[in-house]
C-alpha cells in the first residue's frame, strides 16, 4: 500500500555530463505529469512521460529535470571575420581622425559585440537520452520508497478507524433487537394511557411486526461488515488499492445513512452519527492512497 505524496531526487555525473531528476507527488484522482525540463532535452520528453507513468498510476506528479554538459565538445566558438575587419577599418578611421593612435590589442577585438559568438554543439541523443533514463529510474526508486513509507503510516491510521467503526457497527447490532421491544412496549403503555379497557393482542403482535419489518437493518449491518472486511483485505494485499477502498468508503456511509433512517432509535442514532464522522475520516485519508 502506497500514498500519493512522495519526494524523490537523484543526480548522475557520467562522462562530463550531470543530469537532475526531482520528483514530487501529490494527491490526484488519476495520474497528472507535469515536466519542467531544458528546451534542448525535449527530444526525450515522450520518453520520460512513458517511464514515469509505467512506474506511477496515480497521484500528481511535478517533474524538474536539469542538464550541463562540461564536455570539451560541448560548445564551439565562432568567429566572424568580416566584423572584425569592419571594426578594424572604423578604429583606424577613427586614429586617423583624431590622430590618437591606434594600438588596440587582438584581446579587445574578441570583447567587441558579436565578434565571437559561442554556441551549443548538437548533443549526442542517445547517450543523453540514457543517462536521462538512469537518472530518473534512481529518482523513482527514491519516492516509491517514501510513498511506500507514508502508505504505511496511511494503512495504520485507515486500521485505526476501520476498528472504531467495527466497534460501533457491533454496538448497533447490539442494540437493534431492543428496538422491536421498546417500540411493543411505547404501543401498549401508549393503548393504555388512552383508557382502552380491552387490548387487542394480535392487533398489536400486527403493529408491531409492521414496525419490526421497517425497522429491520440487519441486512445493511450484515453488509457494513463485509465492506469493512473486504478494506483490510484490500490493505494487506494490493499495493495499488485507493480506488478500490474509495468505493468501499462510499458503500460505508450508503449503509451506515440507511440504518440511521431505518432505526427508529436515539441509541442507534448517536451511533449513526458517530459512524458518519469516523467514515469521513476514513474518505478523507483514502484520497491519499494510490
Amino acid at each position: 500500500m502506497q500514498s500519493m505524496t512522495g519526494y524523490g531526487r537523484e543526480q548522475i555525473v557520467r562522462d562530463g555530463r550531470e543530469m537532475t531528476v526531482e520528483l514530487k507527488s501529490v494527491n490526484h484522482r488519476f495520474l497528472d505529469i507535469s515536466l519542467r525540463m531544458p528546451r534542448h532535452l525535449s527530444f526525450a520528453e515522450d520518453d520520460v512521460r512513458r517511464q514515469l507513468g509505467a512506474a506511477m498510476k496515480r497521484g500528481h506528479v511535478d517533474a524538474f529535470i536539469t542538464y550541463r554538459n562540461s564536455r570539451p565538445d560541448a560548445r564551439r566558438v565562432s568567429v566572424d571575420p568580416a566584423l572584425a575587419a569592419a571594426y578594424r577599418d572604423a578604429m583606424a578611421e577613427l586614429s586617423e581622425a583624431t590622430g590618437v593612435v591606434n594600438d588596440m590589442p587582438l584581446y579587445r577585438y574578441a570583447q567587441l559585440p558579436d565578434v565571437l559568438t559561442v554556441t551549443e554543439n548538437e548533443e549526442d541523443c542517445e547517450a543523453v537520452g540514457a543517462l536521462l533514463r538512469d537518472t530518473i529510474a534512481l529518482a523513482l526508486d527514491d519516492l516509491t520508497r517514501m510513498r511506500s513509507r507514508e502508505g504505511e503510516a496511511l494503512k495504520a491510521d485507515l486500521t485505526v478507524h476501520l476498528k472504531l467503526l467495527e466497534s460501533l457497527r457491533q454496538r448497533i447490532l447490539a442494540r437493534a433487537p431492543g428496538v422491536v421491544e421498546d417500540y411493543r412496549q411505547r404501543l401498549t403503555q401508549r393503548i393504555a394511557e388512552l383508557g382502552a379497557t380491552e387490548i387487542d393482542s394480535s392487533r398489536v403482535v400486527q403493529e408491531v411486526a409492521i414496525f419490526a419489518d421497517r425497522a429491520a437493518i440487519d441486512e445493511e449491518l450484515s453488509r457494513l461488515d463485509s465492506h469493512i472486511h473486504q478494506a483490510y483485505l484490500l490493505m494487506d494485499c494490493e499495493a495499488e488499492c485507493g480506488s478500490k477502498l474509495n468505493f468501499l468508503v462510499q458503500e460505508m456511509n450508503r449503509e451506515v445513512n440507511t440504518i440511521g433512517s431505518k432505526a427508529s432509535d436515539s441509541e442507534i442514532a448517536r451511533r449513526v452519527v458517530a459512524a458518519k464522522c469516523v467514515i469521513e475520516k476514513l474518505r478523507e485519508q483514502v484520497q491519499n492512497v494510490v
